[in-house]
């Protein structure tokens, strides 16, 4: 395969960094601490994917002062949930980067690999697509510009980015109450923190949601398989959940399509977007590195 330069150093830096993810368990979103040894094609396309979407994302700034972006990625395959995409970030466009060439950076919440312990993670584009893919499209909302002008600047705060942050992960947390909190969850929490100011604590973001007519997604899962995900996995717990509905078989938690809809029917997002990898003459090309 004949690739430009720049184009096969950023692929042996990041089959290094995959290979070794692979053996050592660094982060993952989610998941179980299984070895993971990507191809170079799978690798290829994670970074062509970054890249396109950074072109796009670039292209919407210039044409429409796209400032911030909800963006999210189909990690797992959650098709017999009807669902598309896994996992959610912030991405906004840090015109600082690259020696003020400016860069899309994205803020987004990672468990510990196989454990309860969660982190927040500051990350470039090639980062965030470069975790093993299922899908390789992006999910993406354009916040409306007075929101992202609130937001823009405090994203790039580490100390704001954390107020709502509680490391104990469970990756099907119950969204209104509990003392876990899931990736999506920290982030449809800060989401209302950042939106307005009156919102100081996890709880008081809980309640900004319901008025503002969040609906999580619930999932059908009986008990057998809570049993088996319970027993089976560190991150994956029950014990926040109603009653009730635990015995029902019906666990409610925030999801990615869940998010996406709600943003829309509240007025705070634009419809939601697939961004694909394009061809190369139907966006302005840059090296997979400035990603």
């Amino acid at each position: 395969m004949n690739l430009p330069s720049k184009i096969r150093r950023a692929l042996c830096a990041a089959l290094a960094v995959a290979l070794l993810a692979g053996c050592c368990g660094l982060a993952f979103a989610g998941q179980n601490c299984e070895p993971r040894r990507p191809s170079l094609e799978s690798i290829r396309r994670d970074l062509a994917l970054a890249a396109s979407v950074a072109d796009q994302l670039d292209e919407m700034a210039r044409r429409d002062g796209t400032r911030v972006v909800l963006i999210a990625r189909a990690g797992q395959d959650l098709s017999q949930h009807s669902l598309r995409y896994s996992h959610l970030g912030f991405a906004y466009r840090d015109e600082a980067a690259l020696n003020g060439r400016g860069a899309w950076r994205v803020v987004h919440k990672l468990n510990q690999c196989g454990s309860r312990q969660s982190t927040l993670y500051r990350q470039g584009l090639a980062e965030f697509f470069g975790d093993g893919l299922h899908l390789h499209e992006a999910g993406g909302v354009v916040l409306k510009p007075d929101m992202a002008a609130r937001m823009a600047e405090r994203l790039k705060d580490d100390r704001v980015l954390g107020a709502l942050h509680e490391p104990r992960y469970n990756m099907l947390a119950y969204p209104w109450s509990g003392p876990y909190q899931q990736s999506n969850q920290w982030a449809s929490e800060t989401l209302a923190m950042l939106a307005d100011p009156a919102v100081v604590s996890r709880e008081s973001a809980r309640n900004w949601l319901r008025a503002h007519d969040y609906r999580p997604t619930t999932l059908q899962i009986d008990p057998l398989k809570r049993l088996g995900a319970r027993v089976a996995t560190a991150h994956i717990s029950f014990d926040d959940h109603p009653f009730g509905r635990r015995m029902a078989g019906q666990i409610d938690t925030v999801t990615v399509d869940s998010v996406f809809a709600w943003m829309e029917r509240a007025g705070l997002g634009n419809a939601p977007l697939r961004l694909r990898t394009l061809p190369p003459d139907r966006v302005p090309r840059r090296s997979v590195t400035d990603t």
